[in-house]
């Protein structure tokens, strides 16, 4: 609460209090009930009448009590207004609404860090609906932060009360992708330690620090500089493949996407075979991959591997089709998991 805020509650309220005990105290036939309904009528200027008379000093009291009230009540509705026209209470309102969704929000991805990267990861997160909670300690770069699905905190991500305010504990993933890898490291082990299940992704600028981050608790390292000088030369070199991974990793193009999902034991798929499922005719879907629980990535898997629940399945086909696939590998899950 502001200072001005504080000061439009204390004035009314010590002015009531100062009167109440003020005609208690210099009217011998005053109560503190009858001190406090001379200073409700005196000050709201209704005036019923004295309940017993007043002695002089308490008339002059009377008078000081109506011209500090005036005063104090012309400041209080002048600071109400200004605060009105200048947008605090629309601000405070929008900053209750974002603790309470806040509160409530679960199974999402806290993003530590706005640059570049940051901003680029918060767009992509965006486009796909999955909500998210960025922070960075630069309170000024998400003053006009308005991207969908997602919810600003200014503070220091390598603070476990920053992180527990972005709700660390009920989110399903991490992204640290701030410019010191001392920062990503030191906010991927304080994420771990809050929530041991958590899928960490963090950002990494020198090669000797990926080790140092791994052993920490990230599950991927990426290297932007590394990733982006990799699709450069393959942009030259395999045109053609860098097209078509562009649009299938996309959301905008919809014929064709790739998408992974994880199998659960509900799933009608558990203990049948590639070729059993038989998802190509049914869906039109062609699964590409599959990464077994135990770690084990199996390419262009044959017809009579078996699926086993944990597994998952990298897959390709239209937006449609895979929503279908999505449904019958995991019944319970409510939105595809990017791949």
């Amino acid at each position: 609460m502001s200072r001005r805020t504080l000061q439009q509650i204390c004035f009314p309220v010590g002015l009531i209090v100062g009167g109440t005990l003020g005609y208690w105290l210099i009217e011998e036939n005053y109560d503190l009930f009858d001190g406090l309904y001379m200073t409700i009528i005196t000050l709201s200027t209704i005036g019923y009448g004295e309940t017993h008379e007043l002695s002089r000093p308490g008339r002059v009291f009377t008078l000081f009590l109506i011209l500090s009230g005036v005063f104090t009540f012309a400041f209080v509705f002048s600071e109400f207004a200004r605060q009105v026209v200048s947008g605090e209470f629309r601000a405070l309102w929008g900053k209750q609404q974002m603790e309470q969704e806040l509160a409530k929000r679960k199974n999402h991805i806290v993003v530590c860090g706005y640059g570049r990267v940051g901003r680029l990861v918060c767009l992509e997160f965006s486009k796909e609906r999955v909500p998210f909670v960025i922070i960075d300690a630069r309170a000024e770069v998400l003053v006009d932060f308005v991207v969908s699905h997602g919810i600003p905190i200014a503070g220091d991500a390598t603070s476990d009360e920053v992180l527990r305010r972005a709700g660390i504990e009920r989110a399903r993933g991490l992204v640290t992708v701030m410019a010191s890898d001392a920062d990503n490291m030191f906010t991927t082990m304080s994420a771990r330690l809050l929530n041991p299940k958590l899928f960490i992704v963090a950002r990494v600028e020198n090669a000797e620090s990926e080790q140092k981050l791994l052993r920490a608790g990230a599950n991927r390292v990426v290297s932007p500089y590394q990733i982006g000088g990799a699709r450069v030369a393959q942009a030259m070199l395999r045109p053609a493949v860098m097209d078509f991974i562009e649009l299938a990793t996309g959301t905008e193009f919809l014929e064709v996407q790739i998408e992974e999902t994880r199998l659960t034991p509900d799933s009608p798929l558990v203990g049948r075979s590639i070729g059993d499922c038989d998802l190509r005719a049914s869906l039109k879907v062609i699964v590409v991959a599959i990464k077994k629980s135990s770690g084990k990535m199996i390419f262009s898997p044959e017809d009579d591997v078996s699926l086993e629940a944990g597994d998952t399945l990298i897959a390709m086909g239209s937006k449609d089709q895979l929503l279908k696939f999505d449904a019958l590998a995991n019944p319970q899950a409510k939105a595809m998991t990017p791949a």
